[in-house]
């Protein structure tokens, strides 16, 4: 009875950050502003890391914290961030 019961909250918390994973991988696609694609991409880069963890695999769970979500992720911010983008008007009169 308890093993049951601990399924499904297991089952239940899983879905909830599939579903939480599947909406950050959709706001990075469908973004206009590049920094919020490349925080929702490191968002779901994080959930990916919750999932590993949560499947038992707790090493591909720290190696995705540590390299997607660490190294990656900090590159892209700092690349989107250096980048220089055009202030002012649209005409170029």
């Amino acid at each position: 009875m308890v093993s049951e019961m601990t399924g499904i909250i297991e089952g239940a918390i899983f879905a909830i950050v599939a579903l939480v994973l599947i909406s950050f991988a959709i706001l990075t696609i469908v973004s206009r502003d590049i920094v919020r694609a490349a925080l929702a991409l490191v968002l779901s880069m994080f959930t990916v890391a919750i999932v590993y963890i949560m499947l038992n695999a707790q090493f591909l769970g720290i190696v995705q914290i540590l390299v997607y979500v660490g190294a990656i992720g900090v590159l892209i911010l700092f690349a989107v961030m250096l980048t220089k983008k055009n202030m002012g008007s649209e005409n170029n009169d």
